[in-house]
């Protein structure tokens, strides 16, 4: 008889076993790569903090002027997001990934050639027109290959993306704005951004021949891992219809899609503020050398990645997503409201950054497990872009609010209050709103 018990409990753990190879291959094969495109685009978007150190000056912007160019990337970015992705569900993922890539990589090294207002605005808009889509494609695309309880550390790759590419930008931009300033002729920033922009489009056209649309498509899977991957995703895939306006519609009646919207508008009012005015707050803590303010941003991006990846590992090995998020909002938040004291120690005061970088940005993977369970499969990919447009309008608005708060106070601190309302509202609604489990 025991060993009749000890047969049946045989084939459970083989197959868990199975699944786990079978999983660890498909991150070997696509989630490098994206994370590297994802690396890159994340670059070119925040790239302009840094070059704002030089480039106001040398072109005689105004902060007015710098702070439009900075806010209308995400004009276009919100305008095209949803039609992209509703061009990836209908067109596949290859082909829209390299059109994006090919695309911004282009724009972002025709940056290096803004010399008037007019042509930064223009630039700044199509390079949101052009990159739009690329993230929720990503987090759609991990839909495809990815069960529900394996997305968060999925996801947290993608977000350590995000704070890898603060550290890059640390270790790069400024010794690039800096020791390059004058070769043939150009400033500083003008090889910033063509340096920096120029490994997209390499990228674009590599990803024309190496991504598939669909695991059916994958001749690097056999037969037998297919099916094991359609058993486990199924109930969680679109249908045909994903990419019509029907899907639109039907997705904009899901009361779910608002809830999840503020709650990425909050979050990435947050993050955002982090990746953009990060070089301006080490500054505040008496940092003035441009490479120095470089170097030293690493440390709270680098600290982010290592510790967005530990939390949502957690998360995802407890299947527990709701006391993760509250707590990183409400400690993201608890973080951003002690970097209004001003302490005369800079060490401290990196120390507080840091913690909010690691709070902040690890809510994000978090948050992204959750939607995809909510929302019908057909609806899934213009559920998914409409979350992110709606949230990325942060990327506007953030911007605005915390340089006019900035001109009428001479300091930061209201806004980083305001920020950090936001957060616990987030972390607030998540756990009000959205139930433990998607069937309820």
């Amino acid at each position: 008889m025991s060993q009749l018990h000890a047969g049946a409990a045989t084939p459970p753990l083989a197959l868990a076993h199975e699944e786990d190879a079978l999983h660890q291959k498909i991150w070997l094969r696509i989630v490098p790569f994206l994370f590297v495109c994802y690396v890159i685009s994340f670059l070119d978007r925040i790239n302009i903090g840094f070059a704002q150190l030089q480039m106001k000056h040398d072109l005689g912007f105004s902060d007015a002027m710098y702070g439009l160019g900075a806010a209308v990337f995400y004009v276009g970015y919100v305008l095209c997001e949803v039609p992209s992705n509703m061009l990836l569900a209908r067109f596949g993922a290859r082909r829209t990934f390299t059109r994006i890539m090919l695309l911004w990589g282009a724009v972002s090294v025709g940056m290096a050639f803004v010399s008037t207002p007019a042509q930064f605005y223009t630039l700044r808009f199509l390079l949101g027109v052009f990159e739009a889509g690329f993230f929720p494609g990503i987090v759609l695309y991990m839909t495809y290959w990815f069960p529900a309880h394996r997305r968060a550390a999925v996801m947290a790759i993608f977000f350590a993306g995000v704070a890898i590419a603060g550290v890059l930008g640390g270790l790069v931009s400024g010794w690039i704005m800096r020791d390059m300033a004058g070769v043939m002729g150009l400033f500083g920033w003008q090889w910033m951004f063509a340096i920096e922009g120029a490994p997209a489009v390499l990228l674009g056209l590599i990803a024309a021949w190496y991504l598939v649309d669909r695991p059916a498509d994958a001749k690097w899977l056999t037969a037998h891992e297919k099916a094991l991957l359609a058993r486990q995703l199924e109930g969680e895939q679109g249908s045909h219809a994903a990419h019509t306006l029907g899907a639109l519609r039907e997705a904009l009646r899901n009361p779910k899609l608002y809830v999840f919207a503020f709650i990425y508008f909050a979050l990435t009012c947050g993050s955002l503020t982090l990746n953009f005015w990060m070089p301006l707050m080490i500054r505040d803590f008496g940092i003035t050398d441009v490479v120095s303010i470089s170097l030293y941003s690493v440390i709270p991006n680098a600290v982010g990645a290592v510790g967005l990846i530990l939390i949502a590992r957690n998360s995802d090995r407890t299947g527990e997503r709701h006391n993760h998020f509250l707590l990183c909002c409400c400690g993201g938040a608890l973080a951003l409201a002690l970097l209004t004291l001003r302490l005369p120690h800079f060490g401290a005061m990196l120390a507080i950054l840091s913690v909010a970088a690691v709070l902040i940005f690890a809510a994000l993977p978090i948050f992204w497990s959750l939607p995809r369970s909510y929302l019908p499969g057909h609806t899934a990919a213009t559920g998914l872009a409409f979350i992110s447009s709606v949230g990325i309008t942060s990327g506007i608005v953030s911007p605005w609010v915390i340089g006019q708060v900035k001109v009428q106070t001479g300091s930061m601190d209201n806004a980083l209050y305001l920020l950090a309302g936001l957060l616990v509202a987030a972390g607030v609604v998540m756990w009000k709103a959205v139930p433990r489990n998607a069937r309820q």
